[in-house]
């Protein structure tokens, strides 16, 4: 099987397109990871039609949190990947 040449700029578009994929796989896990947790926090019988009053409150300010973790971890990322991009110009600079 013949191996696949790449020039440095597609190697570098290739490294990009990893890295945001796994940003994105990370916060997907953080998500599942997050939803879990509150399920099992709050949940505390087998669910009916509605929730518990506990549960109500209790699901609510967890996804408040979850929210806010979200956006920060967000924000984490494109920092992220603002630095990487930086670094890749300010190497290619003579």
């Amino acid at each position: 099987m013949d191996q696949l040449q790449f020039d440095d700029a597609t190697k570098k578009e290739l490294a990009t397109f990893l890295e945001r994929e796994q940003a994105h796989a990370r916060v997907n896990d953080s998500i599942r990871n997050l939803t879990g947790m509150c399920w099992d926090k709050c949940i505390t019988g087998t669910p009916g039609s509605r929730f518990a009053r506990g549960e109500e409150s209790c699901l609510s300010n967890c996804v408040e949190r979850f929210l806010d973790t979200s956006i920060f971890i967000v924000g984490q990322v494109q920092r992220q990947q603002q630095q990487l991009l930086q670094a890749q110009g300010d190497s290619s600079s003579p």
